[in-house]
């Protein structure tokens, strides 16, 4: 079943993984008993992997939908960017994941590489990127999109931003992948917003647990410009390891007892944000597994997904 028909029955829920650059991380993530083969035990509809810049790591990636699609316990969707890659190149390698078997793809411009001012590529946007597959491969594919609740950091205005969404189904995409937001207030304006622009693709919405601080802070600033809710920044304030969470070798002495309690609280806090985008009654939860099961099962778990399937 494509993942385009399952919103018209239900919620979806779903993981996103990435490919490692090491042999130790395929193993970990693709060998047997692996993370894969974990996550598979939660019931999820669909495993998505990320894909490089211009075909960065690709191999890997493959290899990880690879196996997905072999195992058959899910939809394998693969995150494919138009950054550094021509129209020929874009169509020999989705006539790739077509050979394997592999249907589902999320298209994406790619964040540009430092120093880059363009995609060095035949294609410059998601909604080229769209356009053309559809034009090559008519219905082969699933096309999901990203939406980004807040704008994205490099759009000039929300409303710009919104503007091009609507471009994008125009095109042809079928579904919305949001990208992080932890503001509820401006998803719920965002929701209605493209509701009110025409736009009626399933949103599915990408949650990132709350497990490490600087990641956390990693994520929002220098990633994507996302706004820090004043609980979120009190959870991280309240257990602040001195003199600052990226420092290697902090000289707090509760260090380790500050990650723990900061990890308990923030999958607290990711499990309530979870509980209230299905309250707004969203299509999906799309959750970033980090290439993680323990934490994200007990997550999982304990905000009813499981009982989605």
């Amino acid at each position: 079943m494509r993942v385009s028909d399952i919103f018209e029955e239900r919620a979806a829920f779903s993981f996103e993984v990435f490919p490692p650059k090491t042999d130790v991380g395929m193993e970990k993530l693709c060998g047997e008993g692996g993370v894969l083969d974990q996550l598979y035990t939660l019931h999820p509809d669909y495993i998505s992997c990320t894909y490089g810049a211009g075909g960065t790591n690709v191999g890997k990636n493959l290899e990880v939908l690879d196996k997905i699609q072999k195992d058959g316990k899910c939809t394998p969707v693969t995150h494919f960017t138009c950054i550094g890659n021509t129209k020929e190149g874009i169509k020999e390698q989705l006539n790739t994941y077509l050979d394997h078997g592999i249907n589902h793809m999320l298209a994406l411009r790619g964040d540009l590489p430092f120093g880059w001012t363009g995609t060095g590529g035949d294609l410059h946007y998601a909604t080229e990127l769209v356009k053309f597959v559809r034009q090559e491969f008519g219905d082969k594919f699933t096309i999901a999109v990203a939406g980004s609740p807040e704008g994205h950091i490099q759009c000039r205005s929300l409303e710009a931003d919104i503007a091009f969404l609507k471009q994008k189904q125009d095109n042809g995409a079928d579904y919305i992948m949001t990208q992080l937001c932890w503001d509820m207030d401006q998803f719920r304006y965002w929701l209605d917003a493209i509701r009110a622009a025409g736009i009626w693709m399933p949103v599915d919405v990408g949650i990132m647990p709350i497990l490490d601080q600087a990641a956390t802070i990693n994520m929002a600033l220098s990633r994507n410009g996302c706004v820090m809710p004043r609980a979120l920044c009190e959870i991280i304030s309240k257990h602040w390891i001195f003199p600052n969470p990226f420092d290697k070798e902090p000289f707090d002495a509760a260090a380790a007892q500050k990650k723990a309690d900061f990890k308990e609280a923030g999958i607290e806090y990711t499990i309530h944000q979870i509980d209230e985008y299905r309250a707004c009654g969203v299509d999906g939860i799309h959750l970033y597994a980090l290439n993680k099961y323990d934490d994200v099962a007990y997550i999982a778990k304990e905000a009813g997904l499981i009982d989605l399937v």
